[in-house]
This record gives C-alpha cells, sequence and structure tokens, in this order.
C-alpha cells in the first residue's frame, strides 16, 4: 500500500527523522521555524489524523508512552524504515515534478467576467495591498532568519518571496490593464 503524499505527512514524517517526538511537539515545532506557512497545522486534528495515517502505512511506529505529571499521556513516535525511504521518495519527487495544483486566485482569474470590470479592478487593488503587506513581512523575516540560520534553512521563503514578486508584478499590470481598458467585457445582464 502507497501512503498518500502531502506536506504535512512529509513534514511530520521529517520531524520524526530529526528526533523521535509527540505530536504536540511537532506541530509545535513546525510553528517555531515557521514552516506553518508552507505546511498547513492551524487545525491540531489535521496533525493527528495525518500521524494516525503514517502509523496505519506503517512509516512510523511508536517509541514509548509518556505521562509526566499533570500532563495528559503523549505518544512519541519514530520513523521505520520503510517510512525513511519514502521519506526520501517523496522529497526526491516533490522537488523533480511540478505538482498539478489548483490554487483559488487562477481560478477566479479563469472567470473574472462574472463580475462588472469596476468589482474586478477594486477587489485587485486590495489584493495588491496584502501583497504588499505580506512581501515586506517576510522581507524582514528573511533578514532576521539570516542573521543566524543557515541559507538552507530559508529557501523556502526565498521561494515565496520570488512568488510573491512575480504576483504582484502580474496583479499590477493586470489592474493597470484595467484601468486602461486594454481588458474589458460586458456582463449580461
Amino acid at each position: 500500500m502507497s501512503t498518500r503524499r502531502s506536506p504535512l505527512a512529509m513534514a511530520l514524517l521529517s520531524l520524526v527523522s530529526e528526533a523521535p517526538m509527540h505530536a504536540y511537539r511537532m506541530q509545535q515545532l513546525i510553528k517555531e521555524r515557521r514552516k506553518d506557512d508552507v505546511v498547513n497545522v492551524a487545525q491540531r486534528n489535521s496533525v493527528y489524523q495525518t500521524i494516525d495515517r503514517l502509523l496505519r502505512d506503517g512509516l512510523i511506529t511508536v517509541r514509548e508512552t509518556l505521562r509526566e505529571e499533570n500532563r495528559p499521556e503523549r505518544t512519541v513516535y519514530e520513523p521505520t524504515e520503510a517510512g525513511l525511504e519514502t521519506l526520501r521518495a517523496w522529497m526526491r519527487t516533490m522537488l523533480s515534478t511540478p505538482a498539478r495544483e489548483f490554487p483559488e486566485f487562477p481560478a477566479a482569474l479563469a472567470f473574472l467576467p462574472v463580475l462588472p470590470p469596476d468589482e474586478v479592478r477594486a477587489a485587485l487593488d486590495e489584493r495588491l495591498e496584502s501583497l504588499a503587506a505580506q512581501l515586506a513581512r517576510l522581507e524582514n523575516d528573511l533578514a532576521e532568519g539570516a542573521a543566524f540560520l543557515s541559507r538552507v534553512f530559508l529557501v523556502e521563503s526565498e521561494y515565496q518571496r520570488a512568488v510573491l514578486r512575480a504576483e504582484l508584478d502580474y496583479v499590477r499590470e493586470l489592474a493597470d490593464d484595467l484601468r486602461a481598458g486594454r481588458i474589458t467585457w460586458h456582463r449580461p445582464q
């Protein structure tokens, strides 16, 4: 049986490969390392569901169950040999093969005529503000991180910065084309 690859499964498998740990620590490390920009751990339940799937598929195993005073019982996980092999295979695939993803923004662009051009322009202007703020935060985070982290731990942020810059440029051009009337349409009544 082949386990379904996902960014969260890859992240959790990677973490237990560093050192055996419990689910809460995995989620905590993802947030501390600011990897929650690329791996969704907002819902704790999704972490536990993914751990269950990794366990069921034999990619991780229970190392021990701990109970510290005044704390709930915590199960500590570690990778199996199959888990380590799967992690390496996933990494090679995720690095080498572009995934077919379906983000919301291109889907919205595909159906622009649903809204009148002036509403699209207003929405794009809001998006520009949001993207500029995200880029400023990311630039700041990169500058701070570069002071104490090796570049290898910042490459996903560098990628995010490049993608944000490209999107900002594209959205700016599209908004300018709408303002200048180079792109227009009439909504049927």
